[in-house]
Parts: C-alpha cells; sequence; structure tokens
C-alpha cells in the first residue's frame, strides 16, 4: 500500500522539552523506530511533520542579530525541513537495509492571497511562554499571540493549501522505491503575486491538511496522523469518554473536537476520506503498524456503518 504518515509536534519535540539538536535527534530515532517496520510490510512510504518549535527557535535566533533584517518565515520554514529530513533520513537509515534510498523534498506550496486566515492569525510556532513574557515580546516585535494550554505562543496566519508543486518528482521517487520525506511543517507557503511571479509568504500552513492533500494528489491508500492520542475520543477528560474504533465522516459532523488538538486532525481526516473514498486513521507513533490493519487508532472512511469503539 502507498502510505502517507503525518508526524505530530511530538514525534521531533516534546511539550515542554528544551529545544536542543540532541532532543531532537532523540525523538527522530524513536519515530523512525516506530515506522521502520513499514518497510519489512511493503509499503511506499511519505512522511511529513511538523514544524513550529523549530521555526519559532529560528525566528528568535535571528530576531537576536539586528546586523540585518530577521528571515521570514517561509526560508525559515524551508531551513527546518532541510535539518528534520536530516534526522529522519539518517535515524531509518540505521535501521533499514543500505541499499533502501531516502529523499527529502523541498515543497513548495500554494494558498490564496484572499484566504481568511491571513486576517485572524491562529496556528502557534515557537516556545512556550508565561502571559506576561508573551505580552512583552507581543509588544516588542507585533507579535498576535494566544493560550496554549497554560502557557501563550505566537500564533501566525494558517491559510489552506491549494496545490503542491513538486507532486510529479514526489510520484516519480515512489514509484523508484524510495521512501520519500516531503511537506515538512505544510510545507513552504507559497502564492502568485500580481506579476504572477511566485513568491513566499510569511505564514504556516497547517499540516495535517496539506499531508492530507498530499495523500490525495499521490494516489496513497491510506493517510495517517501520528499523534500523542492513542484514538479520537468522545467526552475527552470525563468518566464516560469513549475512544472511537470506526466511524465515518459524516457520523463525525455530530461530535465537537477541539479546535485547538483534534480538530483540524479530525477535519483533514474527514476531508480525505470523503475526497477519495479511503481510509484516514489518527493514533499514537507507536501503533502506526497495526492502526493500518484496523486494530490499533480510529479509522475514518465512508465504507465504515455505525460508529464503532474500543
Amino acid at each position: 500500500m502507498r502510505v502517507v504518515v503525518a508526524l505530530g509536534g511530538n514525534a521531533l519535540l516534546r511539550r515542554g522539552e528544551a529545544m536542543t539538536a540532541e532532543n531532537q535527534r532523540k525523538n527522530a530515532r524513536i519515530a523512525a523506530e516506530a515506522l521502520a517496520p513499514l518497510y519489512d510490510d511493503g509499503h511506499e512510504v511519505v512522511i511529513t511533520h511538523g514544524n513550529g518549535p523549530q521555526v519559532g527557535l529560528l525566528a528568535l535566533q535571528g530576531a537576536a542579530y539586528e546586523q540585518v533584517e530577521a528571515y521570514p518565515l517561509d526560508v525559515l520554514g524551508a531551513e527546518t525541513v532541510g535539518m528534520i529530513g536530516y534526522m529522519i533520513e539518517q535515524e531509518l537509515g540505521n535501521l533499514l537495509p543500505f541499499e533502501k534510498p531516502f529523499a527529502t523534498i523541498l515543497t513548495q506550496v500554494e494558498v490564496d492571497p484572499n484566504d481568511p486566515a491571513f486576517k485572524d492569525p491562529t496556528k502557534p510556532i515557537g516556545p512556550l511562554y508565561s502571559k506576561e513574557e508573551a505580552e512583552k515580546l507581543a509588544d516588542e516585535k507585533g507579535w498576535s499571540i494566544r493560550e496554549d494550554g497554560d502557557k501563550w505562543r505566537r500564533v501566525v496566519p494558517s491559510p489552506l493549501p491549494k496545490h503542491i508543486f513538486e507532486i510529479r518528482p514526489i510520484k516519480w521517487l515512489l514509484d523508484h522505491d524510495v521512501l520519500v520525506i516531503a511537506a515538512g511543517g505544510g510545507g513552504i507557503p507559497t502564492m502568485y503575486n500580481e506579476e504572477k511571479k511566485l513568491v513566499g509568504v510569511e505564514c504556516v500552513i497547517d499540516k495535517d491538511r496539506c499531508s492530507g492533500l498530499l495523500a490525495k494528489e499521490i494516489d496513497a491508500d491510506v493517510y495517517i496522523m501520528a499523534t500523542d492520542a492513542d484514538a479520537v475520543y468522545l467526552d475527552w477528560g470525563t468518566p464516560s469518554q469513549r475512544a472511537i474504533k470506526t466511524a465515518s465522516p459524516d457520523a463525525l459532523d455530530a461530535y465537537g473536537f477541539a479546535a485547538g488538538s483534534m480538530g483540524p486532525k479530525v477535519e483533514a481526516a474527514q476531508t480525505f476520506a470523503r475526497q477519495t473514498g479511503k481510509k484516514s486513521v489518527i493514533c499514537t507513533l507507536s501503533e502506526v503498524p497495526q492502526a493500518i490493519l484496523g486494530e490499533k487508532g480510529t479509522s475514518i472512511t465512508t465504507a465504515a456503518g455505525e460508529t464503532t469503539f474500543y
């Protein structure tokens, strides 16, 4: 099967963890160990990943060097794609046969300049701050900030992905047995300006939405979002919470999921299932191989009958 696996932010940097290269390397190794069995099962694999903390850190480092203007988010996103792809490639390469080829693809993604997201920044990037620290930085740097749990973070616009420019080389690589790492951080945001020239954009595309579009465009059989939750839950955090095993996208419309956590993943899963008739899965990273078989996680497909629970 052709499989797209979107690694959640916790796969590379756990919440509250110091943003060191050592920690990211350790987490990349854990991710590689979880995904290596997909090769043994004979799947064609594309890995995508988040990059919010990494882009935020580079932005802070750039702002600290005042001799030149800080680099824009699209350029920082491209930098993180190389860094994270390098770590994943190397860690997987240490586990899989020497002859297995890998490729990390800088993936440009088109967005609409009229997308309403540009008027309502919502996508968190960078480290967590206390309210006082966040407000001080917002005043100094002109940032938009929002609550994130008991902390605060910088937020930037998150427009919808329209088109992925590197679909053809990604398909070619898959057809030649290459394990591909692409659409890192939701892809590098670009748009056409008034002169019809492609330019970078100061925003961050949602990784799960872009990964779903990628999965659709490369005719993936399964789209998997690996996160820190073992399934999608109803009534999460209450005595009556239930883990969903299977559901149709229409059935999930009847429930509410938090915009800051599971909501975007459920939406991306519904969109892929509706547009392709194929299966989306939300599961923990360690259970990806079992989730493909329907033994773990939440499977979302138009073929599902009644919603089932564990």
